[in-house]
């Protein structure tokens, strides 16, 4: 058997042709098939192998089959081996050159000149190439698939699409804003319990805060942290927020996020709330209004 393709380029074929069949067919969402799911790229792996290593049987199989054949029958089959496009049925079927029986009388250009006369050019009424041919065929069943798809069947088009993986990355930074250490803000801060982090936060206290409010949270020039009374708010989220903009303008405490980091300010916070209900002696009297969680 003749072979018009190289097996090289044919296992090229082959491999990339199943890979994107996987990756067409396969709900991978924003990231390729191989990557999500790797097995699908060990199988097309091993699949390549395969099929590499019959194709090397093959070729050693018919080296050693040539190096057995008599000069007469290498001669024979050299020549079966040179390979014209011209003379091949497939070619000559795709630019229409295959003329069957029935119409193999010669045809004159007369018989095929149609009445048309624009400026002298005329036009002759060949028909059309059917490598042409099949192509608005193929163009005809794709349009129908797409319309049954899109239009008929409701699948997502490329805007519905920008809008799901839109969507679906707000939720995955949401999701990350909550444990992501650096990018936390009043929103998304937790209160923590733990006694290391209230450990730690302790020690930020006493060596940025304790100027102000006493290392026992008893207030000084700073407001009484221990007692129910907030001016801009207790709990985690309003303590937070605090240190983060800052107090009252002109006489409230400055702003921390350029010393501290998020999660350095999250730990103070949950320390300061620690602090409440312990009445420190000669405690700073109340100012704001009780806070409610």
């Amino acid at each position: 058997m003749k072979k018009s393709i190289p097996s090289y380029l044919s296992v090229l074929v082959i491999f990339f042709v199943a890979f994107g069949a996987v990756e067409y067919f396969v709900d991978s969402g924003d990231r390729p098939a191989f990557i999500k799911y790797p097995m699908v790229s060990v199988f097309l792996l091993v699949f390549l192998f395969l099929v590499i290593a019959i194709e090397t049987t093959i070729t050693a199989v018919n080296n050693v089959t040539y190096l057995l054949l008599t000069a007469e029958e290498k001669a024979k089959h050299n020549e079966s081996k040179n390979w014209n496009l011209t003379e091949n049925k497939w070619y000559k079927k795709l630019v229409g050159l295959l003329i069957k029986p029935e119409a193999s009388e010669e045809i004159s250009e007369d018989q095929l000149l149609l009445d048309h006369d624009y400026d002298g050019i005329k036009e002759l009424d060949n028909n059309l190439p059917p490598w042409w041919v099949y192509l608005f065929y193929a163009s005809i069943v794709f349009g129908v698939v797409y319309m049954v798809r899109f239009e008929i069947l409701g699948a997502d088009d490329q805007e519905m699409e920008l809008k799901k993986e839109i969507a679906q990355a707000k939720i995955e930074v949401a999701e990350y804003m909550k444990t992501a250490p650096d990018m936390m803000d009043e929103k998304t801060v937790t209160l923590l319990t733990d006694a290391g982090d209230l450990a730690v936060g302790k020690e930020i206290f006493n060596t940025n805060c304790a100027a102000c409010h006493r290392t026992d949270g008893g207030g000084q020039i700073g407001p009484n942290l221990t007692d129910d009374e907030w001016i801009l708010g207790g709990g985690i989220k309003n303590i937070f927020h605090t240190l983060v903009n800052g107090g009252r303008d002109g006489k409230g405490m400055i702003s921390w996020k350029g010393t501290l980091k998020p999660k350095e300010m999250q730990k103070v916070s949950s320390y300061v709330i620690s602090l409440r209900g312990t009445n420190p002696p000669d405690a700073k009297g109340p100012e704001g209004e009780i806070y409610i969680e």
